[in-house]
């Protein structure tokens, strides 16, 4: 495979000003002076009509209440090993991810997606009813200087977090931020608060919403901000940091035309660092401002964002075709955004990828599955190409993103990748190069999620007990690219 020389792109800078309302309060327009509705709390739902013992409605769950699990129900135990979660036509697979073996099987109807809940052991699955809780059943939790693991019985919990067209999730700080596309809907909640979640018993919410529903993504800042889109169902444009104690918008930008993928970087000593792609350069949020990505081409969009915790750098795809010649554009570049300069370095790897075929190594590596089949690595500070090593038979990308396609997902230095043509499930170390894994499937899987037990994201207090630096996507980003960020393109 050959790859051209990474090339740097200058930036230019630009500040912005300011609307919102939160702590379970409406976001209801874009001027500072809006009123925000009073505050409003977030009991338990209760499910498929039954009331919950607060008397409210349960949301209505995807499995029979005899097919759940219950997750308070936990074992404590030596050891656990991480877990991969496989969405496919008629449910859902759970596969032990050094063995191999089938842990669970559970029947669910319809199109599903997965995203990393962001307490290191649930998945979140939308479904028709919004975002359902899936527990992989692993759990490690910090103790001072060691670490407790504990085992629970696998499967759909019940426990529904509904919503009209449910989109993004994002887990940062310690927080989980699922955003409604069908109304603009916002809700944040301590990501451990899942782990003992139940339909009777669900995390307490901090609820916003925005002017208009859109196909948006909003999450919760360290200082208790809250950064979210703003749009409609024909544009969006605009980026907003919103104090929720006084409603004011303390930083905006109108300059970021389809705005879509987020990840949070490393933080600065003046607070979070959060890119967001756009159609005309990224927009890099640092230091309360908006700082606009120069880039060499008139259409440039980042779609797709990886982050780390503890690394200055974001990886993202790198589109330039506003009219693609085919159904999708078929990119070769990937882009690597430095935060601290807002610059974009494009690498070409000469072979295309799409957006579940990207990912981000413990080291901070790039992580790239490309058409001909090799999982590549790269350096992210110097774009250098380090590693490439043969995986599956040559791809391409389908017309349509939600037929079944390769995957590739990072835990630690592992590489997990499907191959939804041959029906199988392959794991790589990304070190040394070697197979550790190779399971065959009785299904073509859609989506992909690994799970550790350990959490995604946790807050900076908490980073001398709980391993910091984590991925914090995606769809991470240990493998979750940051803010999982699955932040899907779709």
């Amino acid at each position: 495979m050959s790859h051209s020389a990474p090339q740097r792109r200058s930036a230019r800078t630009a500040a912005l000003s300011a609307t919102l309302a939160a702590a379970a309060i409406a976001l209801t327009a874009c001027g500072a002076d809006a009123a925000p509705s009073g505050p409003t709390s977030a009991p338990a739902p209760a499910a498929d009509g039954a009331e919950s013992p607060s008397g409210e409605a349960r949301a209505a769950s995807s499995v029979s209440e005899g097919d759940r699990v219950d997750p308070t129900r936990t074992t404590e135990v030596s050891a656990v090993t991480p877990r991969i979660l496989l969405s496919h036509e008629g449910g859902l697979t759970l596969l032990d991810a050094e063995s191999g073996e089938v842990v669970r099987e559970q029947d669910v109807p319809g199109f599903t997606r997965l995203s990393n809940a962001g307490n290191g052991k649930d998945v979140l699955v939308t479904t028709g009813n919004g975002w359902e809780v899936f527990s992989t059943g692993i759990q490690a939790k910090a103790h001072g200087d060691h670490v407790h693991h504990y085992e629970s019985a696998p499967g759909m919990t019940g426990v529904t977090f509904p919503g009209e067209h449910p989109g993004h999730v994002v887990t940062h700080n310690g927080r989980t931020t699922l955003f409604g596309d069908g109304t603009g809907a916002i809700r944040t909640f301590d990501s451990a608060h899942l782990d003992k979640a139940t339909p009777d018993l669900m995390p307490v919410m901090t609820e916003a919403e925005t002017e208009d529903p859109h196909h948006g993504v909003a999450l919760e800042l360290s200082d208790g901000t809250l950064f979210t889109t703003q749009g409609t169902e024909d544009s969006r444009n605009t980026l907003q940091v919103i104090d929720p104690k006084t409603s004011e918008v303390t930083a905006e930008t109108d300059d970021c035309p389809g705005s879509h993928g987020e990840a949070a970087a490393q933080p600065t000593e003046a607070g979070d660092v959060v890119v967001m792609g756009c159609e005309n350069g990224p927009v890099v949020y640092r230091d309360g401002e908006f700082h606009k990505v120069d880039v060499e081409t008139e259409y440039q969009r980042s779609g797709n964002l990886f982050g780390l915790h503890d690394s200055p750098i974001v990886l993202g795809d790198h589109k330039v075709e506003e009219e693609p010649e085919e159904a999708v554009e078929r990119p070769t570049a990937i882009a690597l955004i430095d935060t601290r300069t807002d610059e974009l370095t494009t690498v070409d790897l000469g072979s295309s990828y799409w957006f579940r075929s990207l990912g981000r190594a413990e080291d901070g590596s790039a992580v790239v599955l490309t058409y001909d089949g090799e999982v590549t690595v790269i350096d992210e500070e110097t774009g250098e190409v380090t590693a490439e090593y043969p995986v599956i038979e040559p791809w391409k990308e389908k017309d349509e993103w939600q037929e079944p396609g390769p995957i590739l997902k990072v835990a630690g230095n592992t590489a997990y990748v499907t191959d939804a043509e041959a029906q199988k499930l392959v794991a790589v170390d990304l070190e040394t190069g070697e197979t550790v894994l190779e399971k065959d499937l009785e299904f073509a899987p859609v989506e992909m999620a690994v799970v550790t037990g350990e959490p995604e994201s946790v807050k900076p207090e908490e980073g001398a007990d709980a391993e910091s630096g984590h991925d914090e996507h995606a769809d991470h980003d240990h493998g979750h690219e940051s803010d999982e960020h699955t932040d899907h393109d779709h």
